[in-house]
């Protein structure tokens, strides 16, 4: 019996993703926002004694300048002067941020653009209040424009909770109609915690009394006749009321047991307005005209090395040990530095062509949010899907619509016979008005509003229109003729 166990020697090629330390690091620079960026590049500064921070020009101004009063996260006033709301047909040269960085990391992938596993490296920390309400308005609303709206509602929050903007004022910002931005409003005051959402204090407390059920006459009297309270003013409040004196100190006891600001048991940090990561303004026509995006220079830490302090420890390190910390220290500032011009490339090269693709929403308002996803960017842009995932989440943008995160343009999309793509969001709305419209002695099937649909040059399915309409909430047909014939 012979053996052909054997040895020899192959020489094989093969591809593989090295996934260095350094570039490790470089995705989790990439999902980090501004403001986080900021901490984890004061920690570099701490550590690194090559690496110094670039001031910036508003920082080495004259002491003489006025220091404005405004919140420097409100983007409303920056942007006011530049929208002209028209068609602007931008060929978004200005927008062209390709980037020629070298290696991020040395024996590994040069780059994380095409990069398909996820290196997650998220650590636990309390839930802010933005994201307690954001997780309750993806559970509430289905429709990519209403979370939209939504989403700027949540940003409008002042830091008790309160939304203190009129309904009109925002509806003009984001080209919705005033009766839908105050139906969702409606709905978005049932977030917990209760109260939320109220445009003042008389509204909070009715809120969380109207969820108790004690929210009856008098007591509507009474929270609006709060200055009399704050008075001490108890015999003529008690008049005003309609009860006795015994009657509303229960009232009162059950007002003190309120929470007046219902945003209180989140960092007040956190409840802010969220600072934007990138900024979009209009271009003059004597430009071309069309939209300039740029990263937020006020909120982007900047790092230099320092050269002249390296030559001089160098020349003086007699030491191995010495010579190879100064060295490790070199590489580790130049990693960082090219590694954040990276960062700001890629994140300027996503939202730009973000704002290309939603041009008509930004121009005449939420209707016209065209379907988007996150591969449409990517193959634009030749990045993987997950980079612009990466980039698009936790990210804000300040436009002259609001503050909105990067993810909020992306989109479903079905396909018409003439090629068209149409937005799920918009057939969405497209079902809910037919069926706003129908004639209760005619109720739409299902099948009657495909046929609608399909006669538009939408192929559309059954079980999907079915599926729009349970996720907007809307009841069958046969539940839907019960109703209308119960209210004649």
């Amino acid at each position: 019996m012979s053996s052909n166990i054997s040895q020899r020697l192959d020489l094989r090629q093969s591809q593989n993703l090295v996934m260095t330390p350094q570039l490790q690091q470089a995705i989790k620079l990439l999902q980090l926002n501004n403001q986080e960026l900021t901490e984890f590049v004061e920690s570099e500064l701490a550590e690194n004694p090559l690496l110094e921070k670039q001031e910036r020009e508003s920082d080495t101004g004259s002491d003489d300048a006025p220091e404005s009063t405004e919140p420097s996260d409100s983007m409303d006033d920056n942007f006011a002067h530049d929208y002209e709301p028209e068609n602007s047909g931008s060929d978004m040269q200005d927008f062209d941020a390709g980037s020629s960085m070298a290696d991020v990391g040395a024996g590994g992938s040069r780059s994380f653009d095409t990069l398909d596993t996820a290196f997650e490296n998220s650590m636990s920390r309390p839930e802010t209040f933005r994201e307690h309400l954001l997780e309750q308005l993806f559970v509430t609303f289905n429709d990519g424009r209403d979370r939209m709206i939504g989403a700027l509602l949540i940003e409008r929050l002042d830091e008790a909770g309160y939304l203190r903007e009129s309904p009109a004022d925002l509806a003009e910002k984001l080209g919705c109609s005033v009766e839908r931005l105050e139906k969702l409003l409606h709905e978005m005051k049932q977030f917990d915690p209760t109260g939320v959402f109220a445009k003042d204090l008389e509204e909070c407390l009715a809120l969380q009394l109207d969820e108790q059920g004690k929210l009856d006459e008098p007591t509507k009297k009474l929270l609006a006749n709060l200055n009399m309270l704050a008075d001490h003013d108890f015999n003529a409040l008690a008049k005003k009321c309609d009860v006795n004196t015994t009657y509303l100190q229960d009232m009162i006891a059950d007002i003190k047991s309120l929470n007046p600001k219902p945003a209180a048991n989140f960092d007040h940090i956190v409840v802010q307005t969220a600072v934007p990561d990138v900024l979009m303004k209009k271009l003059p026509k004597n430009l071309g005209g069309g939209w300039k995006v740029e990263l937020n220079t006020d909120t982007l830490p900047k790092v230099l090395i320092n050269q002249e302090y390296y030559t001089q420890v160098a020349g003086t390190a007699k030491r191995k040990e010495d010579k190879e910390y100064i060295t490790t220290k070199l590489n580790s500032a130049n990693w960082l530095v090219k590694a954040l011009d990276q960062r700001a490339q890629t994140i300027l090269k996503v939202a730009a062509e973000i704002v290309e693709q939603q041009d008509a929403f930004f121009n005449y308002g939420i209707e016209f949010l065209r379907p988007l996803t996150l591969k449409d960017i990517a193959d634009v842009i030749d990045m993987h899907e997950s980079t612009v995932s990466r980039v698009t989440n936790n990210k804000y943008i300040g436009t002259p619509r609001g503050i909105f995160e990067l993810k909020y343009f992306f989109s479903t999309a079905l396909i018409s016979e003439d090629g068209i793509a149409h937005s799920s969001e918009s057939i969405k709305a497209r079902i809910k008005n037919m069926i706003d419209e129908e004639n209760p002695k005619s109720i739409l099937s299902d099948d009657k509003i495909v046929e609608i649909l399909q006669g538009e040059g939408i192929d559309i399915a059954r079980r999907t229109v079915a599926k729009y309409r349970e996720a907007m909430h809307i009841p069958s047909s046969i539940q839907r003729r019960k109703q209308k014939k119960s209210q004649v």
